[in-house]
């Protein structure tokens, strides 16, 4: 039997608040979810991280009541949450999760009060992510001369520790188990350094690459079994949850899944919108929003037969393959911290953000 929890151990929110501190519940409780109710603990709706991260690709405001989300739903089975009673058994629960494909279920009392919160990834008692890992460590990292000339940058210290240890330490307490790493660049330093991956809690092994193909080209090296590929660059600090993206890769169906992260562009000046020499609107200083490649993939095995054999690819190359090929290839936004190490000023961010205990 799954045992109840009291209120605040559970991912309560209240049909008022903000999308932004229904954010914030879900990134605390770590369960995936942040359960809606009444002011008598009733269940109103369910709102998921993928319910979340869809909103952040929509351009949702973040300051609108998270009941917003579910209005703007037409359709589909969030529409009315899949719930179970108290008292149900752990069998019971995982066979309903697998029926209605959801990794999560609140549970009622006879008066539809939220008591306890089924998560199947507790259920299973499974603490290992079913994908295998990739880190792309090959670059030059020529943007970070003088500091490279020496050292591979997956190897740049930060707060005392290569930048690699941190990406590992992510991968092991996500539940990621094997781990490729790419090399080329200095590589010894980094063999060395990792050896076979047991001081740091995974297994490691390692594809050199005689010569660059790009970033994508390594993959057809790797040995894929049936779990997805995870793929980082070497030179990403992040504290994406590496589960919630699993998990939206699943849900949607794709074949390959974009980590992507909002940039924001201020225009400084007034745009003016014409029709040949009619002016139509004048907008002031206006904020162009775009979502760039943030250097996190979801890959399944599949997908890497459409690398060509010793020929330059990169990832760019491998999403336009894929999507030629009729596969569906999704985004998921990162709202988590995350930073592209490519420049002096990157990396000394990465420093203190680290001292500082942000990353």
């Amino acid at each position: 039997m799954v045992q109840t929890e009291t209120a605040l151990a559970l991912p309560l929110v209240a049909p008022h608040t903000s999308v932004r501190d229904t954010m914030l519940v879900i990134d605390k409780y770590a369960k995936g979810i942040a359960v809606v109710v009444d002011d008598e603990r009733r269940l109103v709706a369910t709102i998921t991280d993928g319910d979340i991260r869809r909103a952040i690709l929509a351009g949702i405001d973040f300051g609108v009541p998270v009941m917003h989300l579910k209005q703007r739903q037409s359709s589909g089975p969030e529409r009315v949450p899949v719930t179970a009673r108290v008292g149900a058994t752990e069998t019971e629960l995982i066979a309903l999760m697998k029926e209605r494909s959801v990794p999560q279920i609140p549970l009622l009392d006879a008066e539809r009060r939220v008591c306890g919160l089924a998560v199947l990834h507790d259920l299973l008692h499974r603490l290992d992510l079913p994908v295998t890992g990739v880190i792309m460590a090959g670059g030059f990292g020529k943007r970070l001369s003088p500091l490279t000339d020496s050292v591979p940058k997956p190897m740049l210290p930060i707060n005392g520790r290569p930048l690699m240890e941190h990406t590992l330490d992510k991968f092991r307490q996500a539940g990621v188990q094997s781990v490729h790493i790419t090399t080329h660049y200095l590589s010894d330093s980094i063999t060395r350094h990792f050896k076979d991956g047991a001081g740091f809690g995974v297994n490691l092994t390692y594809v050199q690459e005689s010569e660059p193909l790009g970033t994508a080209a390594a993959l057809a090296q790797i040995k894929a079994g049936t779990d997805p590929l995870l793929v980082m660059n070497g030179d990403i600090l992040t504290n994406v949850n590496l589960r919630a993206m699993l998990d939206f890769h699943r849900e949607h169906g794709a074949c390959l899944t974009v980590g992507v992260r909002q940039y924001d562009i201020e225009v400084p000046f007034g745009v003016v919108e014409s029709d040949g020499i009619k002016v139509l609107a004048v907008t002031e200083k206006p904020v162009l929003r775009h979502f760039i490649n943030a250097g996190i993939y979801m890959v399944e095995p599949a997908v890497c037969r459409l690398i060509p054999p010793k020929q330059h690819f990169d990832m760019p190359d491998l999403i336009t393959a894929a999507i030629q090929q009729g596969g569906t290839v999704i985004s998921f936004p990162v709202s988590e911290y995350w930073l592209d190490i490519g420049r002096i000023e990157q990396y000394q961010k990465a420093g203190a953000d680290a001292a500082e205990g942000i990353v």
